[in-house]
């Protein structure tokens, strides 16, 4: 279990470690396998003697298992770390709480840059295609692995939405309740479109050699490109009139066409500090899985969602463009029709497809009730049955 020291803040959970779990062989959805695929996972609050209390975070696409708390010399905490935590959204003195790294991942999750230990060489584009099922499988084995019969709830935001999704539809009989957030079912050719731009930013590289850049420079420029396109979709115009305006640098050197304006400087900054966290073909392989996801599998609504029991809360921002709220009144439109019960809460923000990051105080109001819901039920009525 991730140990647990002091608190940094009022209701933060101090010093976390990452852990590491193998799985000897995992069978992915197109029938290749993977041997001795590593899972790396933290864990934050205590497992209950029933073993009902525990609850999934799954991360959006360039997060990681550390959600929460600190790493040892470390200045900033977790990325969800606002809603993790004791008296949180998600409270640690009262639910265990996991997050792990995605497969396909670089940051300790078996993926691309990883040792094939067939080969003894890095993977590189060797690495099979991956599928958001096949993220969810892996979780499914860290799960058995912890001893966890059935989660309390699975959530996550963006890509994080679509695991949870597809959480419900692959094992129904293993989730008590979901909480999909600024999500999608299935992408839209514009959200395809976003995706393979900076895909081919990144194989426009000529650093990138095919994949197998390990040995030498690796496609920074285009990588940093591919993150800029994003991040541009995170936010909102409202988010970066308010932010940046058109107001402009002082003393920029350079070319002619140097950051002139605070939003192209702003831009750079985060495809420079990108490059340092995060693998090229992590970036290829995961952006792809997003695109070839259907939570429906192609199935009608009543078959796919026919076996669910579990509680859905689906949450949706006014200004997410990327993500634009009438993807998630589709998901609880599919929820009715197969007769989930399910509650829609659509927020007023102005920060865009971020602000499942950023709109705190909202987003624990509705948790906290719902899951205060979800667990009464489980543990004082013995609901979803249990």
């Amino acid at each position: 279990m991730t140990v647990v020291s002091g608190a940094m803040l009022q209701g933060d959970l101090g010093i976390v470690q990452t852990e590491y779990f193998t799985i000897p062989r995992l069978l992915l959805e197109n029938g290749e396998t993977l041997d001795s695929m590593t899972i790396a996972y933290e864990t934050y609050g205590q497992l209950d003697e029933e073993r009902a209390n525990a609850i999934l975070v799954l991360h959006a696409f360039s997060g990681d298992a550390h959600a929460a708390g600190y790493h040892e010399g470390d200045k900033d905490p977790g990325w969800w770390n606002a809603l993790i935590g004791p008296g949180k959204a998600f409270d640690t003195d009262k639910y265990f709480v996991i997050c792990s790294n995605v497969l396909g991942g670089c940051k300790g999750s078996t993926g691309p840059s990883s040792i094939d230990i067939r080969s003894g060489k890095r993977y590189a584009l060797d690495f099979p295609l991956i599928t958001i099922g096949d993220m969810v499988e892996s979780q499914k084995h860290l799960i058995d692995h912890l001893g966890i019969d059935r989660l309390l709830s699975v959530v996550g935001g963006s890509m994080g939405g679509m695991q949870a999704l597809s959480w419900l539809v692959k094992y129904p009989d293993k989730v008590r309740s979901a909480i999909p957030i600024a999500t999608t079912a299935k992408h839209s050719p514009q959200q395809i479109a976003f995706n393979e731009a900076g895909r081919q930013a990144i194989m426009a590289d000529p650093e990138w050699r095919q994949g197998n850049y390990y040995d030498s420079n690796p496609p920074d420029k285009g990588l940093s490109v591919a993150r800029m396109i994003g991040h541009i979709t995170y936010m909102s115009d409202v988010s970066m009139a308010e932010k940046f305006g058109r107001q402009k640098k002082e003393n920029t050197p350079g070319t002619k066409f140097r950051a002139d304006f605070e939003v192209e400087g702003y831009l750079r900054y985060r495809g420079d500090s990108f490059v340092r966290r995060f693998d090229a073909n992590s970036y290829l392989y995961i952006t792809k899985a997003m695109d070839l996801f259907d939570a429906f599998d192609g199935r009608p609504i009543q078959e796919a969602f026919g076996n669910v029991s579990a509680k859905v809360l689906v949450i949706a921002f006014k200004s997410d463009w990327l993500y634009p709220a009438y993807q998630s009144q589709e998901i609880v439109r599919a929820c009715k029709i197969a007769g989930v019960e399910t509650t829609y809460c659509e927020v007023h923000s102005t920060y865009g497809h971020d602000a499942f990051l950023l709109e705190v105080d909202e987003e624990t109001h509705l948790i906290e009730h719902f899951l205060k819901k979800v667990f009464y039920e489980y543990a004082v009525t013995g609901g979803y049955g249990a």
